[in-house]
């Protein structure tokens, strides 16, 4: 592997492409993962995440150690957390490096914990806190959401908008060169669901992702206004 800059001479590495939220392949979400026993340089992981060019790789070190860390990076920026990639990192520790099935992540938000219960990869991400945006966001995220906009909060990492209905959302077409200039890593759009409890969208293009076809990370933010509004502790989404 020998990316494009300074690094000239590059020691080969393993990297993975896989498909998470999805039982089969070429569906869900693609993530590129690399594990590695020390951490790379953050330009070498920025500039393969930039040839890989998916919404997010991970980056995995420690492996042979007692200590796992992981590190995300679209082909832009690095972000603080992300769901899928994670996924990915699990399944590829578990099916190729022959790890426990509890896996501890050391992460830039904190301690993340993925387990293995009945074949399936269960996420322990931290829930997120939010709070109403004010009068100027709101106008400004309306702008680009459009009149079946009901309200916009502000979360740890992303605004997000909250439309009229599931049909609202399917039909919304993004304006990615106003939602770039949104001071975020990005923008949810979300609606109460016909038959799920909701369902959302994920627009980031200033992050390096026009589109997440699944963004696990925005479900921190998410399932805490869902929950509140549909008065569930368990939602399907």
């Amino acid at each position: 592997m020998c990316p494009k800059g300074d690094h000239k001479i590059v020691k080969e590495q393993d990297l993975f492409q896989v498909d998470a939220f999805a039982a089969n392949v070429f569906e869900g979400n693609p993530a590129a993962v690399v594990v590695t026993e020390h951490e790379l340089q953050d330009s070498l992981m920025q500039a393969i995440a930039n040839e890989n060019n998916l919404a997010e790789t991970a980056f995995v070190s420690g492996h042979g150690q007692s200590r796992l860390n992981i590190r995300w990076f679209t082909p832009t920026i690095e972000v603080d957390l992300c769901g899928h990639a994670t996924l990915a990192a699990a399944h590829v520790l578990m099916t190729h490096y022959q790890l426990q099935e509890d896996l501890v992540f050391a992460s830039k938000s904190g301690e993340l914990r993925v387990s293995k219960r009945n074949d399936m990869l269960w996420l322990d991400f931290p829930i997120d806190t939010f709070h109403r945006c004010d009068q100027s966001e709101q106008e400004k995220v309306k702008r680009i959401v459009g009149v079946n906009l009901q309200a916009v909060y502000r979360g740890r990492f992303d605004l997000m908008a909250v439309v009229q209905d599931q049909r609202s959302l399917e039909d919304f077409l993004p304006r990615l060169d106003e939602i770039k200039e949104l001071p975020c890593r990005g923008l949810i759009v979300t609606a109460k669901g016909d038959e799920l409890d909701f369902v959302s969208r994920f627009f980031a293009p200033q992050s390096g992702v026009p589109e997440d076809a699944v963004t696990g990370s925005a479900h921190t933010t998410l399932a805490a206004f869902w929950a509140r509004e549909l008065g569930k502790p368990k939602l399907v989404a």
